[in-house]
């Protein structure tokens, strides 16, 4: 079957009879509406303590979700995503802008929209996203991110609006990038909307210095294997910068103790992916890429 179904939920099968008629039919209702066809997807690895919530917020609003998974998982992630009905599909792990357009290239609808395993769709956004997709007026669409971290949603630094390209026309463009993915589009630009989606990346602040970590190491063996070059002066230059930008351009002293440890951390990430090209630089050696799931994003 094309859709999620969410079989687990009370009332989900007389929903699911529903939408078979409805799709016999040519058509979708949600709310009471026309509901045009949408796809939704997401990558994932061992994210089975997350992606139900996540899977949870989509139910009503999409025709399918289809899931991607590294094949190294090792938790429940897989039996949790064809538990809600969704189309599961077991790949090796090619770095985070290849394996989001492998999802994306899996969906039959046009509109696809992405969503990572540690994020929640409001119902809200939802609605906004049917409404787009019956009469689009761009190609793609940014969405801010709300993020939430000790019991709080964050307000500054670079936590927000953390603008995130998640409904796109996959006929215009593709996600690239191995760690900070984008949509590269032909033509045009993302028009933003001020609908948020909601996200649970970090548990604490491990959870983060893994992150800076992991991302650092993957970035800075993307950056050696392009062709990039540096020397001892840039990490420290980097690290500065960053810390100033997010500590006093953005504003991150205004979340408190949380805003220094995250500015350290953007700044740390920042300086040791410099630090580590310079080590690859006297190694000639690159490092294994992050995978999702390994820590938060």
């Amino acid at each position: 079957m094309a859709f999620c179904r969410m079989s687990r939920f009370p009332g989900a099968q007389t929903k699911s009879a529903r939408r078979v008629k409805n799709l016999a039919m040519g058509k979708t209702a949600i709310k009471g509406k026309i509901k045009k066809p949408v796809s939704a997807c997401i990558i994932a690895h061992n994210e089975a303590a997350r992606i139900g919530r996540c899977l949870e917020s989509l139910r009503d609003f999409f025709d399918e979700v289809i899931v991607v998974i590294d094949s190294r998982s090792t938790d429940e992630t897989e039996s949790i995503a064809r538990g809600f009905g969704c189309k599961v599909y077991l790949e090796d792990w090619k770095g985070f802008g290849p394996q989001k357009q492998s999802a994306v290239d899996k969906c039959s609808n046009d509109w696809v929209f992405v969503i990572d395993s540690d994020e929640v769709l409001p119902g809200e956004t939802a609605d906004k996203i049917q409404e787009i997709a019956a009469t689009p007026a761009a190609r793609a669409y940014a969405f801010p991110r709300k993020n939430f971290f000790h019991g709080r949603w964050m307000r500054h630094g670079d936590w927000w609006p953390d603008w995130q390209v998640r409904l796109v026309d996959k006929r215009y463009g593709r996600f690239a990038g191995a760690i900070h993915e984008g949509w590269e589009m032909e033509g045009g630009q993302a028009q933003k909307l001020e609908y948020p989606i909601e996200h649970y990346s970090f548990e604490n602040y491990s959870s983060m210095l893994k992150t800076m970590d992991r991302y650092s190491s993957t970035i800075a063996g993307d950056m050696f294997s392009k062709g990039a070059r540096t020397n001892a002066l840039e990490p420290v230059y980097h690290g500065v910068w960053m810390f100033l930008r997010i500590y006093i351009i953005k504003t991150g002293f205004l979340e408190g103790f949380d805003g220094l440890v995250m500015a350290l951390l953007k700044a740390g990430g920042s300086f040791f992916k410099y630090a580590k090209l310079l080590e690859l630089q006297r190694e000639k050696t690159v490092p294994c890429p992050v995978k999702k799931g390994d820590a938060g994003k």
